[in-house]
């Protein structure tokens, strides 16, 4: 056992030895030519393949990054509701088809289950929208504000439960409440007690209010690009209700973290470290599924498959912060990206999973732009584009139109965004982001191959019209 041990370590170092250098160029072009500012951390088979910081915790101090730097996760936090139920769940204090009323009779939703709740299938309104209209925005709202004002106002379910799903923020703020009114603990000492401790996730707790009244040793302090200062500024300075009256309730989002106490939480739900195995293994199974846009949930997280194989992860947003927690679940290939300037992370870890399973990628490379000739009128058409995983799963139409011999993709929503020419075939996203497409032509210029480059991920446009 012993010897079958140390050669699959000696197997995953001199493959990962291989990858460094890719897994360097790729992220170092994504700091230098499209900002990226954040931690990443790769691992396969539950072994640390590479790691980065990019950038800075402070821009104005020029405090740069570290390992154990700490990042809001956004949503990535739902992961860590859903465990606290079915916690919960595992030492028989609730159980899946319990009713949100046996827990607030003062709710006028009698069938929603927990279940239901868990899984984006129980139609519950938006209860951030009732925070904005009726709650002093002078004060930080809590879970209690958020269900008395529910009570009262009573806003109708947007769907019978269980007849569709529509992601629901909402449902995982109610979740939270559930487990503090079962266990007699806030949400923070029961998440600190029952989660963070038992896995040694000593840079992860539960922080609400503002950021800046908190003392969090190694706080990544989130950006914002200003388009009228033309640099980051403090996610902060923006007054977003997110920072500010919105920033005591839980269950959906304010938890901090680092990619490295991630990792420790990857390998927990691998080897169900918490959940009866059966548990852990409905928590990462398909509960719930849509077809368009297509999408499917387990509990606290997002399940599927792509070229690449089976996948879990969730994805999070916090002004001036974008996260993700992702894993190809068939080759054990976990990618974790925490930015604190809202970079891409999300498309990032795809292309940083790509090198980890050896599929080919693009490489980022600087773009300029050249002028050659006419743009062809033969790139104008309709096609369907796909991306890798919800949120970005979704095939859906662009379509390609010229105008003054500029080539742009046309936006009913609002303005088209324009392609710059690097050469006859091959054009740039001019907003700047990772993307590119190329054109593939016969001897006569019409294009049999279009192809979307996206964050060194590259696929087939399919022409419609």
């Amino acid at each position: 056992m012993l010897k079958l041990v140390f050669f699959l370590f000696l197997t995953v170092e001199l493959s990962a030895q291989n990858n460094v250098s890719l897994f360097n160029s790729y992220m170092k072009a994504q700091n230098s030519q499209y900002g990226f500012n954040g931690n990443v951390l790769v691992s396969k088979n539950g072994y640390i393949i590479y790691q980065n910081s990019s950038g800075y915790a402070d821009y104005s101090s020029k405090k740069p990054l570290d390992s154990n730097s700490v990042f809001d996760c956004g949503s990535i936090a739902k992961e860590f509701t859903a465990m606290g139920i079915l916690l919960l769940k595992d030492r028989g204090m609730i159980s899946y088809s319990d009713s949100l009323r046996k827990f607030f009779p003062q709710l006028p939703y009698s069938n929603v289950t927990i279940q239901q709740l868990l899984t984006h299938t129980s139609g519950m309104p938006d209860g951030f929208e009732l925070i904005e209209k009726y709650f002093d925005h002078n004060k930080v709202a809590t879970n209690v504000n958020l269900i008395d004002l529910m009570g009262n106002k009573k806003p109708g379910l947007l769907f019978k439960p269980g007849e569709n799903v529509m992601y629901s923020g909402t449902g995982f703020n109610l979740l939270a409440s559930i487990i503090e009114k079962i266990s007699g603990q806030s949400y923070e000492t029961y998440m600190l007690e029952k989660v963070f401790k038992p896995l040694q996730m000593i840079h992860t707790k539960v922080a609400t209010g503002s950021r800046s009244s908190q003392n969090v040793p190694g706080y990544a302090y989130g950006y914002v690009y200003s388009d009228s200062l033309k640099k980051y500024s403090l996610a902060t300075n923006e007054q977003s209700g997110w920072t500010t009256y919105l920033a005591g309730i839980t269950g959906e989002g304010m938890i901090v973290t680092t990619t490295g106490d991630l990792f420790k939480w990857d390998r927990a739900l691998k080897n169900h470290t918490l959940l009866t195995e059966t548990t852990q293994r409905e928590m990462l199974s398909v509960q719930s599924q849509k077809k368009f846009p297509a999408v499917s949930f387990g509990y606290g997280m997002i399940v599927g498959q792509n070229e690449f194989g089976k996948y879990i992860f969730h994805n999070g947003y916090y002004p001036g912060y974008l996260g993700i927690h992702l894993r190809y679940t068939d080759d054990d290939v976990t990618v974790i990206v925490l930015s604190n300037n809202e970079s891409h992370a999300d498309f990032i870890a795809d292309g940083l999973a790509a090198i980890a399973l050896n599929k080919s990628i693009t490489l980022p490379t600087v773009h300029k732009e050249k002028v050659h000739g006419n743009v062809s009128d033969k790139y104008v058409g309709k096609y369907m584009m796909e991306l890798t995983r919800p949120p970005h799963m979704a095939v859906f139409p662009i379509e390609f139109v010229k105008r003054n011999n500029v080539l742009l993709i046309h936006s009913a929503f609002g303005p088209d965004l324009e392609l710059k020419s690097e050469s006859e075939k091959k054009f740039f996203f001019a907003n700047g982001t990772d993307q590119q497409i190329e054109f593939e032509t016969d001897k006569n210029g019409n294009p049999f191959k279009v192809w979307h480059i996206a964050w060194g991920i590259r696929k087939e446009l399919m022409k419609i019209e």
